[in-house]
């Protein structure tokens, strides 16, 4: 058995990003870029009035002046004459400030009588007016490849006026669940039967991760089904089976894809629940082959699908984010499996975080992960910790899970 960190890197070094794909600005949120964003304009374009007032001189307008109004500059209507001596032209909030002008006197310091208005506080140069490139100037990168794009980037490029965008395509993930006794939802059930929960949970863990999963059909215990199912995934940039990835006589999924060229890199982790994993490729296809359980299908999930999915979008490689809390109830000491125990979370009288282990923690039980907030990471022979020690956990929720 090999470690959790080792697993894991020997995965995402074997990975490459998607190429690139050009796509609409307002199709970008979540998306990965290929390519930098890079300003096309200057913003703002010309000195901008930021309140609404008078474009002035500030020798000119000092408390008690009275200038006189020579027009006005709404936004999106430049005054197009020059401010002078005792001067003033009416402005409002992102109109350009006129030639000549070098301040804003705010309407509230001002008070106006027809084609004059008197200062009531003097103007600074300067004062209340936004540069020309303030936010950026034409050239410059605003945005660089290997960022997933939020709401605030795609307003970013947009004022960098970019309609479109390059962006890694997003990862296919071929997902196969295995089994003669699993049915899909809804399905009548046969003698020993259960329903599938894991395809339906891992696809929506690959939406969560920026991938578009294609779920498919359930492959029986059988050889050539799952051979022939996996095949027909070959164009994915990912296969994911689950279910088979044991040593038992009925454990196919490495005994069906061998006559496809399947070559196996590992399939045993020190880890707990999840040790059945397996990971090769048959032929250009990376497998990433998880277990059974529903579990441990999930913790595999976030422990290594996730971070794959992040390399394949274009991403860093990088491990799950896991964080301080409290532990409240004593656990035992740790055999040689690094374990990730299901617990829920809550905030203490002092903002720390508290984790509270599920009193069972069977790799079957669905509910008690549903129900539970995070995961809690022992390395392998951890010593007993009691309640009040520090723990590592892993939050669920943002991982979409």
């Amino acid at each position: 058995m090999i470690r959790v960190e080792e697993a894991r890197a020997r995965i995402l070094g074997s990975l490459a990003p998607t190429g690139p794909e050009t796509i609409p600005l307002p199709e970008g949120w979540g998306r990965v870029l290929a390519a930098p964003v890079t300003a096309r304009l200057t913003q703002p374009p010309a000195d901008m009035s930021a309140m609404d007032g008078y474009a002035v001189r500030a020798a000119d307008a000092t408390e008690s002046a009275v200038l006189r109004v020579i027009g006005s500059a709404p936004a999106g209507h430049p005054f197009a004459g020059r401010v002078g001596a005792g001067e003033a032209v009416r402005i409002f909030t992102g109109a350009p400030v006129p030639a000549g002008a070098d301040g804003i006197l705010l309407q509230e310091d001002a008070e106006a009588d027809g084609t004059a208005v008197a200062v009531r506080e003097t103007v600074r140069p300067g004062r209340w007016i936004r540069p020309a490139g303030l936010d950026f100037r034409a050239g410059d990168v605003l945005l660089h490849p290997g960022k997933r794009l939020t709401a605030r980037d795609l307003g970013l490029a947009a004022a960098a006026n970019h309609p479109w965008l390059t962006v890694h395509r997003q990862p296919r993930i071929g997902i196969l669940a295995t089994g003669d006794e699993i049915r899909l939802p809804g399905e009548p059930l046969p003698a020993g039967g259960i329903v599938s929960s894991n395809a339906h949970a891992l696809a929506a863990l690959v939406r969560a991760g920026g991938g578009v999963p294609l779920v498919l059909p359930i492959a029986a215990d059988d050889a050539d089904a799952i051979a022939m199912a996996a095949d027909s995934a070959r164009s994915c940039d990912l296969v994911l089976t689950t279910g088979g990835a044991s040593v038992g006589e009925h454990d196919l999924v490495q005994q069906a894809l061998g006559p496809q060229g399947f070559a196996l890199d590992f399939w045993k982790i020190a880890m707990r629940p999840g040790k059945p994993l397996i990971w090769g490729r048959f032929g250009d296809t990376p497998l990433l082959g998880l277990p059974g359980n529903p579990v441990s299908a999930l913790v595999c999930g976030v422990l290594f699908l996730q971070p794959a999915l992040s390399v394949l979008s274009g991403l860093p490689p990088a491990p799950p984010a896991l964080q301080a809390a409290v532990l409240t109830a004593p656990l035992p000491e740790n055999d040689r499996r690094e374990d990730y125990l299901r617990a829920t979370l809550e905030r203490g009288t002092e903002g720390q975080l508290l984790a509270t282990p599920a009193d069972r923690q069977d790799s079957s039980m669905l509910r008690i992960l549903a129900n539970c907030h995070a995961l809690i990471r022992r390395l392998p022979h951890a010593a007993a910790a009691k309640a009040g020690d520090r723990v590592e956990v892993l939050e669920l929720a943002p991982l979409g899970l």
